[in-house]
């Protein structure tokens, strides 16, 4: 069968995406399917520890969600300008690939004011989209200087859906609790649902966490508009997958352990780095692998996920993983469930 854009469309009421996470990370609701059987389960996240055994490997993304979202003033108009962040192009010179809004309003040679007291300035020196620019931010002090200064005047970067402004409660849960390789400018959203004791109870059964970085970009949420998926380019995405956390995924695979990836960001840095043996091999370097319908996953046996909007590309790999019938039988279920989605939603384990 030929999967098609349309096909990944469902009915979704807006009351079902929230904008606020549960209480506590594992109080959320998960939903399991077993591959095998088709039979499905309604359990809580603080119940995940019940589907894994000692030896068993669950691969984490620990990527760390930096204050990518600023805004400027223009010179001589003064216009209000969101600037988006999208990654360092070079150091030395301070140059920055970014987003504007309004696009319309900023061209090669303006300069930005940041700050109530302008304590950055930066100059637009390229067009590269519709809404893409690149900037050479003008600063006198060390890069870490640098960095300090622009993360004092960022906001935590939550999706667009959400319209409030940012509290320290979401700057807090819109990261993970294993976050440290700072780059990504949106969480790995099935990550947030593990918190530090639910983990260390996981570890004392002897179940081994393995960590691999992927820095979320605009490729994992870029639209798809086109029917044909395989006609579909995802934007490329910094990726790490080190010796250690390669040695312990290898092991659990030899030993038929399961490996559980949490998050179609971890799935895609598997699948990025195996080997023709089908073994993980160390990698440092970036991905733009689309994964849908139909596709032979290498590494992991099982993945913890979250509930994805209709046409996303995250729902698509879901889909390959858990078979095309099955995920929209449980899509249909969370709805009449009243299962949250999107970014602080309910999370879903396929066995």
């Amino acid at each position: 069968m030929k999967y098609k854009l349309s096909m990944f469309n469902f009915d979704l009421p807006e009351k079902l995406i929230t904008d606020t996470p549960a209480k506590n990370r594992d109080d959320a609701k998960l939903m399991v399917l077993h591959r095998a059987s088709g039979e499905i389960e309604h359990k809580k996240v603080s119940d995940l520890i019940d589907y894994f055994d000692d030896g068993d490997v669950i691969c984490v993304n620990n990527t760390k969600v930096f204050p990518a979202r600023l805004y400027a003033n223009k010179e001589k108009t003064g216009a209000r300008i969101e600037v988006f962040l999208l990654r360092e192009l070079n150091k030395k010179n301070r140059l920055w690939d970014v987003l504007v809004d309004p696009a319309r309003k900023i061209r090669i040679g303006n300069k930005l004011f940041f700050g109530e007291n302008d304590e950055l300035i930066a100059e637009v020196i390229d067009n590269t989209t519709s809404r893409g620019r690149t900037l050479r931010f003008l600063y006198d002090g060390t890069h870490e200087e640098f960095k300090e200064t622009l993360n004092s005047l960022g906001q935590t970067p939550l999706p667009r859906f959400i319209k409030r402004e940012p509290t320290q409660n979401d700057t807090e849960r819109y990261q993970t609790v294993f976050a440290k390789n700072e780059g990504a400018v949106a969480a790995p959203t099935a990550g947030l649902h593990l918190s530090k004791t639910q983990m260390l109870k996981m570890q004392i059964k002897g179940i081994e966490f393995a960590e691999t970085t992927l820095h979320v970009g605009l490729g994992t949420f870029s639209p798809i508009m086109v029917e044909d998926l395989s006609k579909h380019k995802m934007e490329s995405e910094q990726m790490m997958i080190d010796t250690a956390a390669s040695a312990n995924i290898n092991k659990a695979l030899e030993q038929r352990k399961k490996v559980c990836a949490v998050g179609t960001t971890v799935m895609r840095s598997l699948e990025t780095s195996v080997s023709t043996k089908n073994m993980v091999i160390p990698y440092d370097g970036w991905t733009n692998i689309f994964i849908f319908p139909p596709y032979d996953f290498k590494i992991a046996s099982c993945m913890l996920t979250n509930f994805h909007l209709p046409k996303s590309s995250l729902m698509m790999q879901v889909s390959a993983f858990s078979g095309y019938e099955l995920l929209m039988k449980a899509y249909k279920e969370g709805v009449k469930k009243k299962y949250k989605f999107h970014t602080f939603g309910d999370a879903m384990l396929i066995l």
